[in-house]
This record gives structure tokens, C-alpha cells and sequence, in this order.
């Protein structure tokens, strides 16, 4: 009778650890989820700003056509993004485009004044540290994610359940060059 009684609380034991991992796994399964849906949205508004952007520009650059078309091809591209790694490329292209569209604008003192311009630049700059909010914090629940998947016991729950290893969001080589300031 004593052994039996063992046997039933370890196995409920078991089971209860089982459950356990298993919900950890599924919460930050839909966590995971949840940061991409967020920063699928910030993208959003900002390839919707950047027709504003580019038709305020072309009003004073009309001859730096390549450069107004670079940032449309980029926000379309990322519009039909549909992949994680796809998304994450079209936005490293938009970013470096912008880059581009924002040195033009340096060359137009009158673009640099211009009302609609600074308030579209300034919403663009604050979308951009919400889309650098949103990628840390999909990079934070990824590393929970994967840290619990790898170490025991819930390791054995994770291979069991099939929940496999997510990617991290990371940063385009260029951008980790030192930049260089000359005078």
C-alpha cells in the first residue's frame, strides 16, 4: 500500500512538472508571437509614413529620383514581407534607404525648414526607436524562450512537445562598422 502511494505522488510529481514546462513553453510561445504581431504593426506605420515622407521630399529633390525610388521599392518589399527573415531584411534595406533619403534632404535648407518634413521626420525617428523597443524585447522573450528549451528538465518537455529553437532578430554588418567623423 506505501509503495503504491509513492508511485501515485511521483507520478503525479511528474505530471505536474510535465504540465508545468509544457504552459511555460506555450506562454512564451504566444509571447514570441505577440512581439512579432507588435512589431509588424510599428513597420506598418512606418512604410505608411514614408509615402508622406517621400512625396514632401520630391517636391524639392525632384532630380534624386533614384533615391526617392530606393525608399519605395524598400517599403514595398517590406509590405509584402511575410517571413520573419524577410520582414527583417526589408527593414535593414528601408533603414539604410532612409539613410539615403535623409542625406538628400541635408543638400535642401528649405526641405530641412519645411513643417510637414520635421514633423514627418520626427514621427519616423520615434517609429524607429519603437521598432528597436520592439525588436529587444522579441530578442529578450526568444532568449527566455531558448534558455528554457535548453536546460533540464524542461529540455526533455520542449523535445517531447516538438517546440523548437527561434531566431534572434540581429543587426545588419554595416551597421556594426565604426563610423567615421572627419573634420
Amino acid at each position: 500500500m506505501t509503495v503504491a502511494i509513492v508511485i501515485c505522488v511521483i507520478v503525479i510529481l511528474l505530471a505536474l512538472i510535465v504540465i508545468s514546462s509544457y504552459n511555460k513553453f506555450v506562454k512564451l510561445k504566444n509571447r514570441i508571437e505577440e512581439s512579432l504581431a507588435q512589431l509588424d504593426a510599428t513597420l506598418k506605420k512606418r512604410f505608411d509614413l514614408i509615402p508622406n515622407l517621400v512625396e514632401t521630399v520630391k517636391g524639392y529633390a525632384n532630380h534624386e529620383r533614384e533615391t526617392l525610388e530606393g525608399v519605395i521599392n524598400a517599403r514595398n518589399s517590406g509590405m509584402s514581407a511575410t517571413t520573419l527573415e524577410e520582414k527583417d531584411l526589408a527593414s535593414k534595406t528601408m533603414s539604410h534607404a532612409l539613410g539615403r533619403l535623409f542625406a538628400v534632404a541635408e543638400n535642401y535648407p528649405s526641405l530641412k525648414a519645411n513643417e510637414n518634413f520635421i514633423s514627418l521626420q520626427n514621427s519616423l525617428s520615434s517609429i524607429e526607436d519603437d521598432i528597436l523597443s520592439s525588436r529587444k524585447y522579441y530578442n529578450a522573450v526568444v532568449k527566455e524562450y531558448n534558455t528554457a528549451r535548453e536546460t533540464f528538465p524542461s529540455n526533455i518537455i520542449a523535445s517531447l512537445f516538438h517546440f523548437s529553437r527561434r531566431e534572434y532578430l540581429s543587426i545588419d554588418e554595416k551597421e556594426r562598422e565604426n563610423i567615421k567623423v572627419q573634420f
